[in-house]
């Protein structure tokens, strides 16, 4: 056994120095025209120097405190996931100095809105030697933990070239993930060796991550910090904003889709007919994944003779809306959004494209519907299959049939949306867990 694993260990650098030079090609060719697109159309220009492992004195000023711990959260899902992480750790640690990362806009900019001058928020390097030598030299954290499926070879490489502490917290590996780390599993292997422990969301995130070639004992299963997100966010005071917003009556029924991904707006919109010819008053809400696709679906509904508006000509709300649809084309309301509906249907799920977050409507106490595709979140809808707060329908059809039973009969809705609200209160406390992580490997030492 031991010559194999000798042999695998020597497999795996020999690989991720095959990566390290495919990263540099790739950095040194793209990036220099990348530059001059941003230069030409002003997208992606925010954060462009720190992207490369450049930051200003002003990102530093404000770590004066020990020890110093950076999170790297991807977009806005794992900012709010890292603040209910690092809530915990203020607790624990008083005098840290916190640095949270992000890679996209919007992720930077929730950072920011959530943290202020409590952490500096900063954009991650790229996956490229020279970046991330650069930003670990100039940041010098103590430990560096990534959320949720962030692995990157160069930031673990380096790190523990630099004897920084490593972590993975919050980890989820879906299957899909999983069949493309698989692909290149002697490259993840290598990375995964430097990482110091693994906090996983459940049982499957752990038996996936050491399949990946993670070290068993330093695999914990810790839950998913969501919950934790979600009780905090679900404010009776959102309801009331909201319901104002879209001038919702008394009694009035509220179909809220939330996620909706690729031609699902059309599979809703069939529904919607067939609820309508019910429930005339029906209101439907539809929040695309991608705000981008908000005008195709305002064309989409049009089409099929609904009269709609966009949720940015809503005004400051307590006035008729005068449509039977509303496409959100505005960033950041859907969880909001979510409390206001009578039942919500959660999207990419009726397509394959895995799902999407369905406790975010769950928590608000309201039937939560979605499709067959929810590889991404076994998690949560395992917890609403075993709570009796999800609905599971295999197509548009069954979608419409279930929607209008529980439209039908509101007692019955009720008894379910509590099911679910009771199912993601009962499983939070996981944020405590993972901080618990941190402070452990720190207590240890270097």
């Amino acid at each position: 056994m031991r010559p194999v694993k000798i042999k695998n260990q020597r497999f795996d650098i020999f690989v991720y120095r095959i990566y390290r030079l495919f990263s540099c090609a790739v950095f040194f060719i793209f990036y220099p025209l990348f530059r001059l697109y941003t230069r030409i159309t002003g997208q992606y220009r925010d954060g462009l120097g720190q992207r490369t492992g450049r930051y200003r004195a002003g990102v530093t000023d404000r770590l004066y405190g020990t020890p110093r711990i950076w999170l790297h959260a991807v977009s806005v899902g794992e900012v709010n996931v890292a603040g209910a992480i690092l809530d915990c750790l203020h607790k624990r640690l008083p005098d840290c100095s916190l640095i949270v990362s992000t890679t996209t806009e919007q992720g930077f900019r929730a950072a920011v809105d959530r943290f202020g001058a409590r952490a500096s928020c900063i954009y991650a390097p790229l996956d490229f030697v020279g970046a991330v030598k650069r930003a670990l030299a100039t940041l010098q954290p103590d430990i560096l933990v990534c959320l949720e499926t962030e692995i990157w070879p160069n930031w673990l490489h380096e790190a523990h070239k630099k004897g920084i502490r490593t972590a993975l917290l919050n980890g989820r590996i879906s299957m899909r993930t999983i069949n493309h780390y698989m692909k290149i599993r002697p490259l993840i292997r290598s990375a995964l060796s430097h990482m110091d422990a693994f906090s996983m969301i459940q049982r499957a995130d752990a038996k996936r991550i050491k399949m990946l070639g993670a070290a068993p004992d330093r695999i914990t299963v810790n839950g998913n910090a969501k919950f934790d997100v979600l009780q905090k966010r679900a404010d009776a005071s959102v309801k009331t904003v909201m319901r104002q917003l879209y001038n919702i009556k008394k009694g009035q029924k509220v179909l809220v889709a939330g996620s909706v991904r690729n031609r699902e707006d059309l599979i809703l919109l069939d529904v919607y007919q067939k609820i309508v010819r019910i429930f005339p008053k029906t209101l439907l809400i539809i929040v695309p994944r991608h705000i981008q696709r908000a005008t195709a679906i305002g064309k989409h509904v049009g089409e099929h003779g609904f009269s709609y508006r966009y949720r940015s000509t809503l005004g400051s709300g307590g006035r008729p809306i005068y449509a039977s649809v509303v496409v959100v084309d505005t960033m950041g309301e859907l969880m909001a959004t979510y409390s206001i509906a009578s039942i919500a249907f959660c999207g990419g799920s009726l397509v394959p494209l895995g799902g999407q977050n369905i406790l975010e409507a769950a928590v608000w106490g309201i039937p939560v519907f979605f499709g067959p595709s929810m590889e991404d979140f076994m998690d949560a809808r395992a917890l609403l299959d075993t709570s009796g707060g999800g609905i599971q329908v295999a197509d548009g059809n069954e979608l419409a049939e279930k929607m209008i039973y529980y439209l039908n009969n509101p007692g019955k809705a009720a008894a379910t949306g509590q099911l679910a609200r009771k199912a993601v209160a009962t499983n939070s406390g996981a944020a405590e867990k993972h901080a618990e992580v941190i402070c452990r490997i720190l207590a240890s030492g270097k």
